[in-house]
């Protein structure tokens, strides 16, 4: 082979290290799947014929897979030639309460990112956030922190040291959130605010620790169950006013943990629209 047929190849493909985040169904074989990958961001590729019985690339192609893939250029989507997976990660798959985090983790990456080129530090983040839950941290410490680097990530990172009205330094006292304004707001500046709900002293403090901590600093703090569930509506809240879009996944997250906790389950399997 010629240097410029050894060139020419390799401009026609090039290789990706990638999580699956999602696939479905294309053609009579074939299957669309969405990437997010280290060297070029999220991106979508084809898989051909891996619908079929005996395809040697439909066990490395599952959603939640960390894959190393070659893939060739086509006119519109990219054609993956080879998949190798890396890590399949387990426990995310066997335990149903942990298969929904993850949902919720690549759902929130999947709103936030577009096919916009390389950004390693999300996708360093996502990898380290896959192979934290199946590690069994304690799954709503791994979301939060990840809530917390991801917002930073994409340009959205609350303010929640100073109020983003006045510029007063926050007082240990419990103070109010603003989604509109991005951070927190003194009592006097909150309390007749439209839109404005109030955070608690503890629910602020552990934000901030993990605003400004690395995840093993992170992992340390103790929280009661009140204030974990007051961070997780807070977040929720505010992510949701980012996005301008109710997500999926968190609805169903409530109801397999009433289901763990033995109360009722007022929903149908589905009926999120997540499986």
């Amino acid at each position: 082979m010629t240097r410029q047929a050894t060139n020419d190849k390799r401009q026609r493909s090039f290789r990706v290290q990638a999580v699956v985040m999602h696939r479905k169904d294309w053609g009579e074989a074939d299957r669309l799947v969405r990437l997010f990958s280290r060297e070029q961001g999220k991106l979508q590729a084809i898989a051909k014929g891996v619908r079929k019985l005996h395809s040697r690339k439909a066990g490395h192609l599952e959603p939640f897979t960390r894959v190393s893939l070659q893939l060739a250029r086509a006119r519109d989507i990219p054609i993956i030639t080879q998949a190798e997976a890396l890590d399949l990660y387990m426990p995310l798959r066997e335990d149903l309460l942990l298969t929904t985090y993850t949902s919720y983790v690549i759902e929130i990456l999947d709103r936030f990112t577009y096919e916009e080129g390389e950004n390693r530090f999300i996708y360093n983040l996502l990898v380290d956030t896959l192979d934290r839950l199946g590690k069994l941290y304690e799954p709503e410490l791994v979301v939060r922190y990840y809530e917390m680097r991801l917002l930073d990530y994409v340009g959205f990172r609350p303010q929640l040291f100073d109020c983003v009205e006045c510029g007063e330094q926050i007082q240990p006292t419990d103070q109010y959130f603003s989604a509109a304004q991005g951070g927190v707001l003194c009592p006097r500046c909150g309390l007749n605010l439209k839109g404005a709900r109030p955070i608690s002293l503890n629910a602020l403090k552990y934000l901030r620790h993990y605003q400004r901590s690395n995840f093993n600093e992170a992992s340390r703090a103790v929280i009661s169950t009140d204030v974990k569930s007051e961070m997780e509506n807070l977040m929720q809240h505010y992510l949701t006013y980012i996005l301008e879009h109710n997500l999926n996944t968190p609805t169903f997250l409530r109801r397999m943990r009433k289901t763990l906790q033995g109360e009722p389950d007022e929903l149908g399997v589905g009926d999120d629209g997540l499986f």
